[in-house]
């Protein structure tokens, strides 16, 4: 089984918010794929379904996003996935907008919800889903920047990118990093 969770903050205050992106493709890939992500466990808002032939379990942690491991860790300690069968989709400043970039056994690269799941963890041993959201004005702190929400004019382009990153992450399932990396970068 794949274990596929999207970052975020729960509540309708942060929904449209630059940081919860990873909630919205987990949105995409439920609504693809007919997948009620509304139970409630570990921390989190789940849901289990099949994408290419392939039992996943659809995540979004309910933690607030720098605490995003304790709801990422007891879901893979439970289901017993294993570090490769786990997708973390989430947003990253040092993207453009419209960007995404398919990585495995990174560091957190300053993202506070991925640095809390590598530490519950023990290991960056999984794959990521990085979806980008733009660097914020020099004037804006980086964590203010990403509790707003996208402008008019990105608008498109991120309804695009989440569509395109719910595909990433339906070939990263069915044929694996190398070859999902060679058709989405």
């Amino acid at each position: 089984m794949k274990l596929i969770c999207g970052l975020g903050n729960p509540g309708r205050a942060y929904a449209k918010h630059r940081h919860n992106i990873g909630f919205k493709i987990i949105d995409e890939l439920a609504r693809r794929h007919d997948i009620d992500v509304a139970k409630k466990a570990f921390k989190a808002k789940i849901g289990f379904g099949s994408i290419a032939d392939v039992d996943v379990l659809l995540a979004k942690p309910q933690t607030f996003m720098n605490l995003s491991g304790a709801a990422v860790s007891p879901l893979v300690g439970f289901y017993k996935c294993s570090f490769k069968d786990l997708i973390v989709v989430h947003d990253d400043i040092d993207l453009d907008v419209g960007r995404l970039k398919l990585a495995a056994r990174s560091g957190h690269g300053g993202h506070n919800g991925v640095k809390s799941i590598i530490d519950e963890l023990g290991s960056s041993d999984f794959y990521r889903v990085r979806i980008g959201v733009g660097r914020p004005p020099v004037n804006i702190d980086p964590a203010d920047y990403v509790l707003h929400p996208f402008h008019k004019e990105e608008r498109e382009m991120v309804e695009k990118i989440i569509g395109q990153a719910a595909d990433a992450v339906e070939e990263l399932i069915k044929v694996g990093l190398q070859a999902a990396q060679q058709k989405y970068h």
